[in-house]
């Protein structure tokens, strides 16, 4: 029997990727393995989103490919955004890659698979992004058996300025309803108890389908699910937000009080360079209506900082913008300069230097307003998803509340918690915050 390994970078919507591909290679009698060493086929799903991800990438490539010299690999196979985007130059530049599965083609997996062992060739399957996953795909969850992702839609229509998403992953489609409804009913039946809804533009969810945004309808179905504990929205495109949308997060609570908002910048010059949709006004104004409207929500995140044209003035108003909001998780990017973009066209180009200190900058007023939050919850009551639990000096179990989501926030540390094992939910006391984890007693 072939053994196949597999690596996955980027985001989450790239690991659901790998999860079905992973599902087509299980059906083919394919036995997967953590080991490369021993893997007939080696396949890493790749990430091209910014310089930092395409540089991960081609590293990883190349230290996958040494296991055609010194390990069992007969076949190394480049799938996701850095193949669809660079297609046969990879092909051309990298001779031991052995074929290339595009962002639109993940479901041709065995057939590259099939050309290079059986044909003995090398192959470039990348054709249109206009596919996407329903609920009939085979599909093996990496994520713990507790929480998995959904994804509702695939690519992008907003076009922003810096953004490659839309050349790379295709025009906004979203899945029918009832696919989405089918997978997560498939996936409480397995023990899953939160599903996180992701997309490019999750907010947008039906728009292309059913001529309005579905996401409220979708949600309204997905809380009917017996056993579904939390739904959590991630990848939310501020413009798209409606007031029926909030009022459902604030009074249904199997919906997650947490709202991850990538909102890029603050200052106007830059929100319209960048071919965003909101203003500062409107992103303030959707700010005060989600606390007012949802006590309790938490809000995550990210900035782009350096991008072309930013100066000092606008870097301070972005500044004094998330010392106002006082964010409760922030992630900052610098400014990627990616071909085939309009931004890497733009004069006054930042440099790498003012990208660096602005980045530090931000991320040093964020830990403190973290740190602030934090300490702030202290006495807080919270129900906890345990995830670990260690033993060793003495027995500490960690998990997450609504308010932190899986990979990107941080932990809830419980001491003296017995008794517990993943995936379990227990009610805890927050007892001591810090920048980026809280320490809890279980109630």
């Amino acid at each position: 029997m072939l053994k196949a390994g597999f690596i996955s970078l980027g985001c989450a919507k790239n690991l659901v990727d790998t999860e079905v591909m992973l599902g087509l290679l299980a059906t083919n009698q394919i036995k997967l393995t953590d080991n490369p060493q021993e893997a007939d086929i080696l396949i890493i799903n790749t990430c091209s989103f910014i310089e930092s991800a395409k540089e991960e990438s081609i590293t990883t490539i190349l230290q996958m490919a040494e296991y055609k010299k010194q390990g069992n690999c007969k076949c190394l196979i480049v799938a996701g955004c850095l193949g669809q985007r660079y297609q046969q130059d990879l092909l051309d530049e990298l001779p031991e890659v052995d074929a290339i599965v595009g962002t639109g083609d993940w479901h041709r997996i065995m057939e590259a698979i099939n050309s290079t062992m059986n044909d003995k060739k090398r192959v470039l399957l990348v054709g249109e992004t206009n596919t996407i996953y329903d609920e009939t795909m085979p599909r093996i969850n990496t994520t713990p058996f507790y929480s998995a992702y959904v994804k509702v839609a695939e690519g992008c229509s907003n076009c922003c300025s810096y953004c490659v998403i839309p050349k790379v992953r295709g025009s906004f489609r979203s899945r029918k309803m009832e696919s989405i409804v089918a997978e997560v009913k498939n996936l409480v039946a397995n023990g899953v108890k939160e599903v996180n809804l992701i997309a490019q533009d999750t907010t947008s969810y039906g728009r292309d389908l059913y001529g309005a945004a579905k996401l409220t309808d979708l949600l309204k179905e997905l809380v009917k699910i017996d056993g579904l504990m939390w739904i959590r929205l991630l990848y939310c495109y501020p413009k798209h937000f409606s007031d029926e949308l909030i009022e459902l997060i604030a009074t249904e609570s199997k919906i997650c009080k947490y709202i991850d908002l990538p909102l890029q910048h603050a200052n106007d010059i830059i929100l319209k360079s960048m071919l965003r949709q909101d203003s500062r006004k409107d992103i303030e104004n959707l700010l005060n209506t989600l606390r007012s409207k949802i006590p309790g929500i938490t809000v995550r995140t990210s900035f782009i900082v350096g991008f072309p044209g930013e100066t000092e003035a606008h870097f301070e108003d972005l500044r004094q913008f998330v010392m106002d909001q006082k964010f409760d998780r922030v992630g900052v990017f610098t400014y990627s300069q990616e071909e085939d973009t309009i931004a890497a066209n733009l004069p006054n180009q930042v440099s790498d230097e003012v990208k660096q200190e602005r980045y530090h900058n931000l991320m040093t007023l964020q830990c403190q307003i973290s740190e602030q939050l934090n300490q702030e919850l202290e006495g807080t009551v919270l129900d906890v998803l345990i995830e670990q639990v260690n033993t060793e000096p003495e027995i500490v179990v960690s998990g997450r509340s609504y308010r932190e989501a899986p990979d990107v926030d941080g932990q809830i540390y419980v001491e003296k918690a017995t008794n517990c094992r993943p995936g379990d939910v227990i009610k805890v006391k927050i007892v001591q915050g810090f920048t980026y984890d809280v320490v809890a007693e279980k109630l």
